[in-house]
């Protein structure tokens, strides 16, 4: 009966090692089959994955351009069109909005006007708003809050 239970590998069918570095009459005695002195003949040798034999580094080949200022205020962005998504009258905060998935938590938040009006009372408080936003978001009848960084 062939059943899953009763199933055998067939006799060496899974080849050993080969044992290196056991003696000459093993034929892979001495050097063990890395040769003689080199990167490859000593442990942990090899060629790291970047190493390109002496060629000028992809790195240092490519053009450098601009900087990245460290200093610079990043926020997360948030669209007033994500608004939908809560109830009315709610007050948006950044942690609510984490809550949500639209940011992750304990970030900066901007919000940014969409592209829809808005059409429900909010209270949202953020770290900064542009201007289209701000308005939009009054005009509706809520409420802006910038909160201190």
């Amino acid at each position: 009966m062939n059943e899953l239970e009763n199933l055998k590998g067939s006799p060496h069918a899974r080849r050993r090692k080969r044992r290196l570095g056991r003696g000459i009459g093993s034929g892979r005695g001495k050097t063990a089959g890395r040769g003689h002195k080199g990167l490859g003949s000593r442990s942990g040798g090899g060629m790291q994955p970047w190493h390109e034999g002496g060629q000028m580094p992809l790195q240092r080949r490519l053009p450098k351009r601009g900087f990245r200022n460290i200093f610079k205020t990043r926020y997360e962005i948030v669209n007033t069109d994500s608004f939908s998504r809560f109830e009315a009258e709610s007050t948006l905060d950044p942690d609510m909005l984490a809550e949500a998935r639209l940011i992750r938590k304990g970030r900066l938040v901007k919000i940014l006007k969409g592209s829809n009006p808005i059409e429900s009372v909010y209270t949202v408080k953020a770290h900064a708003f542009s201007k289209a936003a701000q308005e939009s978001i009054v005009s509706a009848g809520g409420n802006v809050e910038v909160i201190e960084k």
